[in-house]
């Protein structure tokens, strides 16, 4: 797996996989945040996700959101676990708890985001 992951001031994670493609979910931070995390919907595989927009949408009991697309790109797969276990979200952002994975129009567009350390020290700030 490869170990490039990027992070927003959204607080969400970016890992480029070995094939291209990119991982997208929320972060430590983010769902401790959110506390308990109830309901997520996510995009649908083949969606056409623009910079920006609503992908998917989380609810916890404190708070309801939206998850916003950080790269444009095609929808390659959803982590339809989600659905039954939305609490992975909260046990294992990084990992079980990934949003979807996404095929960027330009990897390049990752380079705008901020490294961990970076990550760490904006969320130190807050």
């Amino acid at each position: 797996m490869s170990s490039t992951v990027k992070f927003t001031e959204e607080h969400e994670w970016l890992r480029l996989e070995d094939d291209g493609s990119v991982t997208v979910g929320i972060t430590d931070y983010a769902q401790e945040q959110l506390g308990d995390v109830v309901y997520v919907e996510l995009p649908n595989a083949g969606e056409i996700l623009s910079a920006g927009s609503d992908a998917a949408v989380i609810e916890s009991v404190k708070a309801a959101g939206e998850i916003k697309a950080a790269i444009n790109g095609e929808v390659l797969a959803v982590n339809g676990a989600l659905a039954d276990k939305p609490e992975a979200v909260n046990f294992d952002p990084m990992n079980s708890g990934w949003f979807f994975r996404i095929v960027p129009d330009d990897v390049g567009e990752l380079e705008q985001f901020m490294d961990e350390d970076v990550y760490l020290e904006f969320v130190k700030e807050l």
